[in-house]
């Protein structure tokens, strides 16, 4: 459903339109997330790779267990995940691998080269974001938005 669809729905009962924010927010979310996985696969990334990368940076050595979970992912989506990296270049494991083993996963020169790339195009995307709704309203956007995300985490959908 478009921005139009949704309005004219309340207009055709001779009502003023009134856009649901949820709707809103997941049409945006939507738009933001396409655009930005595109650019990201210009960069060789996905927006997994680009996390993985990101988590590993900041604290090397992570299991893909931890990995996993901090992506909402399954262990075995993340291993995937990292073996591309490996193959890459972007990561090293400095362990053996083997069963029941910890993988101590680091990134690499090149990963950082990628990564650096990744935030290139999400501060891109944050700008465009900042373009549209104005600078001024960058700090009330990003509270609004972490208030509704704790909200959201709250939230136990009906079983039915």
């Amino acid at each position: 459903m478009t921005v139009e669809e949704n309005a004219d729905s309340d207009a055709a009962n001779g009502r003023p339109a009134a856009i649901s924010p949820a709707l809103l927010l997941m049409m945006l979310g939507r738009q933001v997330r396409e655009k930005t996985d595109a650019e990201l696969r210009n960069q060789g990334l996905s927006l997994r790779h680009l996390s993985a990368l990101g988590h590993l940076a900041h604290q090397p050595g992570l299991s893909y267990s931890e990995l996993a979970r901090r992506d909402g992912i399954t262990a075995q989506s993340m291993q995937s995940t990292l073996l591309q990296l490996q193959e890459i270049g972007a990561v090293e494991r400095l362990t053996a691998p083997g069963r029941g083993r910890t993988a101590d996963l680091q990134v690499t020169p090149s990963g950082q080269v990628l990564l650096d790339r990744g935030r290139a195009v999400l501060k891109a995307a944050d700008q465009r974001l900042l373009d549209a709704i104005g600078n001024e309203n960058a700090d009330l956007i990003a509270q609004f938005a972490l208030q509704a995300l704790t909200a959201m985490n709250e939230w136990e959908p009906a079983q039915g």
